[in-house]
């Protein structure tokens, strides 16, 4: 009998615990050919999506996808992310969650990718959450330069990463 992986698992228990903490769930994953997501929101191979209740529709999380309804400027898109793809989910304002290996699929000499004894590569998630980082700091910069109605500046917390790696 073949074991289910822990992965999905892991996946729901993070995202129902960013929710019980009012945190908004992001999910970085890897864009291939089995991902679904709209055209041009794709960065280097990747894209990071909000899996809060008010950006979702519809959220199914199994054992070998993540489907839901989403709107990408204005327009409704049906969002399929194998689960074999996701290499994080964390919470938007702290950076806590955790990070995963892809499942990447065979090259085509047979032998799976990454199979040899080497520590994991994390670039990917590193590089998803370095820019998402980026954005929040230019956010935060322009949210800096603003004043509220009080004439104080207004501002956000400092983010932390606290991803931790499962195979």
């Amino acid at each position: 009998m073949s074991t289910v992986s822990t992965k999905p698992y892991l996946m729901r228990a993070i995202w129902e615990w960013c929710v019980d903490q009012g945190f908004t769930p992001y999910l970085a994953c890897v864009v291939d050919a089995n991902t679904r997501v709209p055209p041009g929101y794709a960065r280097d191979g990747q894209i990071v999506l909000n899996l809060s209740h008010d950006a979702t529709g519809h959220l199914q999380m199994d054992n070998d996808y993540v489907t839901f309804q989403a709107r990408f400027a204005g327009t409704a898109h049906s969002i399929v992310v194998p689960v074999a793809n996701v290499i994080a989910i964390y919470a938007r304002e702290n950076g806590q969650g955790m990070a995963f290996d892809p499942d990447l699929p065979e090259d085509e000499t047979g032998a799976e990718a990454g199979a040899d004894a080497q520590a994991p590569d994390m670039s990917a998630a590193t590089a998803a959450l370095r820019a998402e980082r980026e954005s929040e700091a230019r956010e935060e910069g322009a949210e800096r330069e603003a004043e509220d109605d009080d004439g104080a500046p207004a501002s956000r917390p400092p983010r932390g990463s606290h991803l931790k790696l499962v195979k």
